[in-house]
This record gives structure tokens, C-alpha cells and sequence, in this order.
């Protein structure tokens, strides 16, 4: 018998369409491998901020709820503002120096509130302004590498292992970061412990400045001299809210977030002040109970292959909007208190670690490369104005209700999302759909920057 050599490629690579040997997996893939990297040490310094910041304003300056709640307004208010604008931005150019400008800013924003409160200068003002400016820079950074990764991950197979990555990474630090966070912020104080966030940021760019795929420049549309920004919008508004898939979960989207950090605002206020919890407490609670994030993240590629993935994003959803019921229901001493706060956020995160999966997968999937910016602005958009209102509304009616009774009425309102989640026809879906052609950009003549 004789043997060829033109067969079948190694099985670490493949060849992909332009001929050329693509990795089987994306362990292979050296760039996405160092982007991974730096998120993952960038999402571990965010878990201190996360904490720090409300901290400091309720343990320095004896913030008030509705204080607690506008700032987490504010962190999440740009998202309104400025996604779908910064969305047609990121569709216009390269995505990479955009992330790069914004991890840098960042990195400035958050270290100078320890340098602020050394020199005595930090005032919850200045708190507040500093959050919201980072807010602006984080917009600009999950609208550009949401658009980047498939960049770097350019078959469209490999969707769901790089969003199981980097939801295995997300949800590594929402376990080892809330602990961690809490002991750093009770031994240095919650100003001070902000400064490894912004170490965190710096690795974060520098290994951005590592990776070498080349990413070409968007072309302009071939029907138009010019670019417009009205016209782009609108192009990017139409398509996702025009799609049977995309329409559907933009449309949840805004009542998850407005429910997780209505609820996350409230529980902090009770947890500190009703229940006694200290802030190494707390952070103990969502360490243990983001385990659920972890381990629906790494079980996610596999439930995607082994279920229907409409009954796979019904019983996640579900598993989210449900689980915030146990914490106002909780009663009894301290360690009972303790086990029903750590069930409840399990149970969410482990429904949220296998949906995020599924829903990122699917908007990728459903996206050409064209509209990937816009169609991740319009998604943060829908979701970061959810968050923002439920944090907002979570101080206000913690204030006039108290952390508890408010507690329960968000939480109520969460479990009611429970039927437009089954009529959804995502809830149908057999399998992950394929990328579909770039749509023809129509006329606007009035579409004018």
C-alpha cells in the first residue's frame, strides 16, 4: 500500500478556509492565549475595586443608600450614553488601540484614588466622578474587545471554548477575588487596596502591546464616500432588534442586570448594616457562591454539545431571575443567614456562568464582522442601562423601604421574568446558528454626523 502526504492535517491544526493551517483548539492560539492572560489578571484587580469602591464610600464616608445607589448609577450610566456611540467608533478603525487607550486611562483613574486619600484630598464627590470617568473607559472597552476577539478567534466553531475561557476566568475571579478583596481592603483599607487594581490594568495593556495578529481596517461602506454616524446607528439598532435571535434577548437583557445589581446594591446595605456582616464577610459569601460561576462556565461547552441550546438558555435564565427570592426569605442566626446568601448567589451565578456562554456565543454567531462593535454596543447598552437603573433603584428603595422589604419586592419582580423567558423563541432554538452575510447598509441621506 502507499502512503500520501497530502491527506489529513496534524490533529493540533486544520486547514481553514484561505488555505491556511488553523489550531484545532485554541490552546494553540498563541495571541488569543495572551489576551486571555491579561483579562484574567485584569478581572482579578477589578474584584478589589468592586468592593473598594462602595466600601470606601459606606465605611469612609458614611454614605447613605440612595449615595450607595447613585454610585453605582454612575458607574454604569455611561453605558446609556455613550455604548452605541463608541460602538460605531470601534467599527470605524481597529479595536486594539482603542482597548489599549482604555485600560491605560483606567489604570490612571483607579490608582489615583489611594494617592487622593493619602494626601487627604478624596471626598465622596470626587469619589463619585472618579467612579463614573472609569465608567466611561470601561463602556469603551467592552464595546472593543467583545468586536476583537473574533479577530483573534476567526472561525466561528471556536465561539463557544473562547467564551467558556473567558467565562471560566470571569468566574475564577468572582471565587478568588471577593476573599481575597475583602482581607486586602479590611488590612490596608478600602482607598489603599485599590492600587492593585491599577497594577492589574498595567499587565493587562502590556500584554495587549504582545499580541501580533494583524487587524486590518474596517473599509468604509462601498455605497457611501463618507462614514455617518446617524446612518451607522441606525444600521446597528436595526439589525439586532430585527433579528429573531438578537431581538429577543436585548430584550431580557436589561431586567437581568437591573435585577443582579439591584439586588447585589441591597444586599450589601443589609448585609453591613442589618445582618452585621463584616467586609471580609461578605466578600466570603460571594467568593463561595460565585463557585456556581466557575463551575457553570467550565460545564457550559459541554451542556452547549450534550442539549437543545433553547432549553439549555430557558433553565440558566430561569436559575438567575429565581435564586435572589432566598436572601429576604433567609432568617435565623448568623450561619443560617450566611448558607441561604451563599445558596442564592450560587444558584444565580451558575445559571448566569452557563447563559453568558450561550448568549455571547449566540450574538457572535448571529453578527457579521462588520457590526460586531454595534452589536456589542447595543447589547451594553440594554444591559449596563439595566444595571444602572437597578442599582439606582435598589438605594432608593432600600432607603424608603429597608434593605430587606426592599429585598423582597426586587426579588419578586426578578421571578416574574420567569414567563417572557419561556414565550422567547431562543427558548426554541435546536443548536448555535450560523453567521449570516453582511446586510446591505440602506439610503439615509439624512443620517448626518
Amino acid at each position: 500500500m502507499t502512503s500520501t502526504v497530502t491527506a489529513v492535517p496534524a490533529a493540533e491544526e486544520r486547514r481553514g478556509p484561505d488555505g491556511a493551517s488553523r489550531p484545532a483548539s485554541l490552546w494553540g492560539n498563541r495571541d488569543f492565549l495572551k489576551f486571555w492572560s491579561g483579562e484574567t489578571l485584569s478581572l482579578f484587580g477589578t474584584q478589589v475595586t468592586t468592593l473598594a469602591i462602595p466600601l470606601t464610600a459606606v465605611l469612609v464616608f458614611k454614605a447613605t443608600p440612595a449615595q450607595v445607589g447613585l454610585l453605582r448609577f454612575l458607574q454604569l450610566v455611561p453605558y446609556l450614553g455613550l455604548a452605541m456611540v463608541f460602538g460605531v467608533w470601534v467599527d470605524r478603525g481597529r479595536r486594539k488601540p482603542v482597548m489599549m487607550l482604555a485600560n491605560g486611562a483606567r489604570m490612571v483613574l483607579i490608582a489615583s484614588i489611594p494617592v487622593l486619600s493619602a494626601t487627604h484630598r478624596l471626598t465622596l464627590g470626587l469619589l463619585l466622578g472618579i467612579a463614573c470617568a472609569v465608567g466611561v473607559f470601561s463602556v469603551l472597552f467592552d464595546v472593543s474587545w467583545m468586536a476583537f476577539v473574533p479577530t483573534l478567534v476567526k472561525e466561528p466553531e471556536h465561539y463557544v471554548e473562547a467564551n467558556q475561557k473567558l467565562g471560566v476566568t470571569s468566574s475564577s475571579a468572582d471565587v478568588a477575588g471577593p476573599g481575597v478583596a475583602g482581607a486586602v481592603i479590611s488590612a490596608l483599607s478600602a482607598p489603599t487596596a485599590l492600587a492593585l487594581d491599577g497594577v492589574s490594568y498595567l499587565i493587562s495593556l502590556l500584554t495587549l502591546l504582545w499580541i501580533r495578529t494583524p487587524e486590518p481596517r474596517p473599509a468604509a461602506p462601498a455605497q457611501q464616500a463618507e462614514r455617518h454616524l446617524t446612518a451607522e446607528l441606525r444600521q446597528g439598532l436595526r439589525f439586532v432588534f430585527g433579528d429573531r435571535i438578537l431581538r429577543p434577548l436585548a430584550l431580557i437583557a436589561p431586567f437581568c442586570n437591573f435585577s443582579m445589581v439591584g439586588v447585589w446594591t441591597m444586599f450589601l446595605l443589609y448585609a453591613t448594616r442589618g445582618a452585621g456582616l463584616s467586609p471580609a464577610q461578605v466578600g466570603i459569601v460571594f467568593a463561595a457562591s460565585s463557585v456556581g460561576g466557575l463551575i457553570g462556565a467550565a460545564l457550559s461547552r459541554r451542556l452547549i454539545a450534550r442539549f437543545r441550546l433553547g432549553a439549555l438558555y430557558a433553565v440558566s435564565m430561569i436559575a438567575v431571575f429565581v435564586a435572589p427570592l432566598l436572601i429576604p426569605l433567609a432568617s435565623g442566626p448568623r450561619p443560617v443567614l450566611l448558607t441561604a446568601f451563599i445558596a442564592s448567589f450560587f444558584l444565580a451565578y451558575l445559571g448566569l456562568g452557563v447563559a453568558n456562554v450561550v448568549v455571547i456565543s449566540l450574538r457572535q454567531a448571529s453578527t457579521p464582522q462588520p457590526l460586531m462593535g454595534r452589536m456589542n454596543a447595543a447589547f451594553r447598552t440594554v444591559l449596563f442601562g439595566g444595571g444602572a437603573l437597578g442599582g439606582l433603584a435598589g438605594g432608593l428603595i432600600a432607603g424608603a423601604m429597608g434593605p430587606r422589604a426592599g429585598l423582597a419586592a426586587v426579588a419578586t419582580g426578578s421571578a416574574l421574568m420567569v414567563l417572557p423567558v419561556l414565550l422567547s423563541p431562543v427558548t426554541r432554538l435546536p443548536a448555535m446558528p450560523g453567521m449570516p452575510a453582511m446586510p446591505a447598509m440602506p439610503a439615509d441621506p439624512e443620517g448626518r454626523e
